[in-house]
């Protein structure tokens, strides 16, 4: 009677402790929701006070960005902060210039709150219970919002060009290497991405990848190795404080057999920026809640093993 008595207990203290973490990760949800609406209108406000410059080249990319669908908001308002960061604002009304300033902080903002809460609820929803149990249900996976950032709102938005090389290296059984890593500004925010790096002065693109395939995983790719450039990437992001608007170029090759990946040719960046490294299916891509860039990479990974078509496919 006692035993039966302390089981029931138990397993009313466990359902307890599971429906609070459900509840928590759907209010978790709801923020993410609610958040995602507070920069929706931000940038719609933008859009407004942009229009009213009465600047043709703006206000077609203003009406662009808010015409785009969510997988593509970032590029077209980041092509837009481009050309507010160009603007010359010391021509424009003062009062003009000050809603300008005034819309692109609530812009800010509003984006810090949406990526604090959709970090918040990625961690929640990659804890093992939340995992095992599925008490996320249905609920989308929620994104980060990545858009060019100034230093302060009156200042232009200085994009920092980065060209870069990376390579989808897959194994006999079709996986993927990623790592593992985060920005040193937000160390909390993992996220996986693939092999590669930045191009360096006077250096080609396959050049750029057989290196850098040799110093993050120790591997001596010949450049006819690699088949590509086979997709092609744009993307706004923040590192360690400073704002890249970066272009990646993807190559494809594959490894037969075991690779022992050799992480000795890190530079000192990626010593303390990168966590990990493992190989994704994917299946595994596309049931994981962890960030994972290019987000497309779940989806278009069974087609490396197809021809290519010699051309460079626009990615997200």
């Amino acid at each position: 009677m006692t035993t039966a008595l302390v089981v029931v207990v138990l397993a009313l203290l466990l359902a307890a402790w599971v429906l609070s973490i459900a509840n928590r990760l759907d209010r978790l949800h709801v923020r993410t929701d609610a958040a995602w609406a507070a920069v929706d209108a931000a940038l719609a406000r933008r859009a407004v006070v942009v229009r009213a410059l009465l600047d043709p080249e703006l206000s077609a990319a203003a009406s662009k960005a808010e015409a785009a669908s969510r997988a593509d908001r970032e590029l077209f308002e980041n092509e837009l902060s481009a050309l507010l960061g160009a603007l010359d604002r010391s021509a424009l009304p003062t009062a003009l210039a000050a809603e300008l300033s005034d819309a692109e902080e609530r812009v800010m903002l509003a984006r810090r709150v949406h990526n604090d809460a959709v970090r918040d609820a990625l961690l929640l929803r990659r804890r093992r219970v939340v995992r095992w149990l599925r008490l996320a249900g249905t609920a989308p996976h929620p994104s980060y919002f990545e858009i060019a950032e100034p230093a302060s709102p009156s200042d232009a938005v200085l994009l920092t060009p980065r060209p870069s090389a990376r390579v989808l290296l897959t194994d006999v059984q079709g996986r993927v290497l990623l790592f593992q890593g985060f920005d040193p500004a937000r160390p909390q925010e993992l996220f996986w991405f693939t092999v590669g790096g930045g191009v360096e002065e006077g250096e080609e693109l396959r050049d750029t990848a057989v290196r850098e395939a040799f110093e993050e995983t120790g591997l001596k790719l010949a450049p006819e190795q690699l088949t590509g450039p086979i997709w092609r990437r744009r993307a706004v992001f923040s590192f360690d404080g400073e704002t890249f608007d970066a272009e990646e170029w993807f190559f494809h090759a594959s490894v037969d057999g075991d690779l022992t990946i050799d992480t000795s040719g890190f530079n000192d960046v990626e010593e303390t920026s990168i966590s990990g490294y493992r190989w994704w299916s994917a299946e595994e891509l596309e049931s994981t809640e962890d960030t994972v860039y290019p987000v497309q990479l779940a989806e278009l990974l069974p087609e490396l093993t197809k021809d290519w078509d010699g051309r460079a496919r626009p990615v997200r």
